[in-house]
């Protein structure tokens, strides 16, 4: 079992690749993902955040633990309706991790119901981890499984995922996240754009794994997909902090939740088209929508831009505003309607 988590929050089923993968810088990577390279065949430099940016974390994770105890209950909630007691948790990793340990937990704690919980890799590109399908569809039935996730950007995942599970009959496609602003997943803790405080970090949140990586001269056939473990980083790990603080706010009594879109555009999808067109960038994948997908663009690409609802939003945007002034990044204030935020990389050109 190698990262911070602990046994009986999640079965891990990656391939231990520490010390095997040189880790490269933001700009190299960049260069080579832009060039056609898959990011999963590069392990980047992992950000050291300053003491500033960390006091954001931990002030952003104490206003949102009570919003995300929330949304992890509700979804919780509907994949017990959906799926029964015998429910498999299936979290995508790294970010869907600690989230799918705050759905266990919560069923436990309300239900003492102890569902089976999973973590595997899936890589926009390559697919799902066949190897780690194969290992739990040896072990459980199919209709049981449940994917979880964090949150939906524009939905790339989400339709990878039900690429891959074409080849899988029975094995439900839906997606679980607490926060769908793109309004594609099947179940969802809200629509709204909230930040999910993990998202402001990397492994330090994540169990001091990396992001999944796959590349054939280290990923055999009959192995998982790889991660590596920043054992160096453990004096810095706030994986259980995280977890722990919105455990302590899960809510005593749910209230029924009725929500509506009424944005212009029908889902994320569309609205992410329409920045793309306006602000002439021709590759899709470029454009990172949602406030977890903007905070990734920062800590881990080259950013172009960030746009944000507002540039006075400093209750949900603040770690936004502290990472964007650290980088040198401009922030354009833009009439976002699923999103609070959302992230431009740069393109080759603009180097």
């Amino acid at each position: 079992m190698f990262s911070s988590y602990k046994q009986e929050d999640v079965e891990i089923l990656l391939k231990d690749i520490t010390g095997m993968v040189t880790p490269m810088s933001t700009k190299e990577r960049e260069i080579e993902i832009q060039k056609g390279r898959s990011y999963c065949e590069m392990l980047p430099i992992e950000y050291e955040p300053s003491e500033l940016y960390l006091k954001t974390y931990y002030d952003a994770l104490e206003r949102f633990a009570g919003i995300t105890a929330e949304a992890s209950a509700r979804v919780a909630e509907k994949i017990l309706a959906d799926k029964g007691k015998n429910a498999v948790l299936i979290s995508l990793a790294r970010a869907g991790t600690p989230i799918g340990i705050i759905i266990k937990r919560y069923l436990k704690k309300k239900y003492n119901i102890d569902v089976k919980h999973y973590t595997i890799s899936i890589i926009r590109g390559v697919g799902i981890d066949d190897n780690a399908m194969k290992y739990i569809l040896t072990r459980h039935k199919a209709e049981t499984l449940q994917f979880v996730d964090g949150w939906t950007g524009k939905g790339a995942i989400q339709r990878e995922l039900r690429k891959a599970l074409k080849n899988y009959p029975g094995v439900d496609d839906g997606l679980a996240v607490l926060s769908d602003p793109a309004h594609i997943a099947k179940l969802w803790g809200t629509h709204e754009d909230f930040l999910i405080a993990s998202s402001c970090l990397n492994s330090t949140v994540s169990g001091l794994l990396s992001r999944t990586f796959f590349r054939r001269d280290i990923i055999g056939n009959d192995d998982f997909h790889g991660s590596a473990f920043y054992k160096e980083l453990a004096d810095r790990d706030l994986t259980y902090q995280f977890i722990d603080t919105v455990e302590n706010h899960f809510p005593e009594k749910l209230i029924d939740k009725i929500e509506f879109n009424n944005n212009i555009f029908s889902t994320g999808l569309a609205e992410v088209e329409n920045i793309a067109r306006e602000f002439s960038v021709e590759n899709i994948n470029l454009v990172k929508p949602g406030i977890g997908e903007a905070t990734r663009v920062l800590l881990r690409r080259v950013p172009w831009k960030i746009l944000v609802h507002s540039l006075n939003d400093e209750n949900r945007l603040g770690h936004i505003y502290q990472l964007a002034k650290e980088k040198e990044v401009e922030v354009v204030e833009y009439p976002l309607q699923n999103y609070l935020a959302c992230g431009i990389i740069r393109t080759i050109a603009d180097n």
